[in-house]
């Protein structure tokens, strides 16, 4: 079988359900089992949601201060991993890759657990706190990758041209290191914009984030347009960040 085929077969069957529902959300179909005309009610009705926006502004700002967050952190232990070899860096190593395979359902749980037990009221603190912890994980992954094709002797050059340590790291180090930090940063946007099960088990009353929203309003069929109006949105703000962040990855 040719390439071509494949791999359009392969994009196909990936990206067909979502073709679907952006077409959808301009269907004038409550139910979208049939076409009945091109319309944009669906997104008015979005506009006038104020509870959907209010949502919406609560995922932004967890998910930029949660990825800001975890740029920092990410970054110093991709350093601190990169620089050291030792048996407790191996440690190290083994909890930074291990929610990324550890399923949600359990760490959303295990976070609930820890919280209780530290007597720690859910709420916003609490799902920052868990959005941190998984998107440090890609963070430091993401700039260990750029790390292993850096020329460390750049650092070596710059101190024997009489650099301090804070001139190395602010005008050589962190410059290269950038759209990697950057890359990782996008991804634990989209990563922590787009999580629901973690975020259910530490959310609390009046913190409902937009993909707890979302599964509120898909059990009314008369919001099912609505939302894929506010899917489609979602989507194509995903394949602008994603695509930037393949941009930076690669430079």
């Amino acid at each position: 079988m040719p390439a071509r085929v494949v791999t359009f077969t392969v994009i196909l069957f990936l990206h067909a359900p979502l073709v679907v529902l952006m077409v959808n959300s301009f269907n004038d179909s409550r139910f979208g089992g049939e076409w009945e005309g091109f319309t944009w009610k669906w997104y008015q009705r979005l506009w006038d949601a104020d509870e959907v926006w209010d949502s919406l502004f609560l995922t932004l700002k967890i998910a930029c201060l949660a990825s800001l967050a975890a740029m920092v952190l990410g970054t110093m232990a991709a350093w601190v991993l990169h620089q050291f070899r030792s048996r407790l860096q191996s440690v190290h190593h083994s909890l930074v890759t291990l929610p990324l395979a550890l399923p949600d359902l359990l760490m959303g749980m295990s976070l609930l657990a820890l919280f209780v037990a530290l007597g720690v009221e859910t709420g916003f603190l609490t799902i920052w706190i868990a959005h941190v912890t998984f998107c440090v994980s890609y963070v430091t992954l993401v700039v260990m990758g750029r790390l292993q094709d850096f020329d460390m002797t750049l650092l070596d050059a710059a101190r024997d041209l009489g650099a301090t340590r804070l001139q190395t790291l602010r005008r050589v180090l962190l410059p290269m290191l950038l759209p990697g930090i950057l890359a990782g940063g996008l991804l634990a946007f989209t990563l922590s914009m787009d999580d629901y099960v973690i975020t259910f088990f530490v959310s609390g009353p009046g913190n409902t984030t937009l993909p707890l929203r979302v599964a509120s309003m898909m059990k009314t069929s008369r919001n099912l347009p609505v939302i894929n109006a506010l899917s489609t949105l979602m989507i194509l703000a995903t394949f602008f960040l994603a695509a930037l962040s393949f941009r930076l990855q690669r430079r």
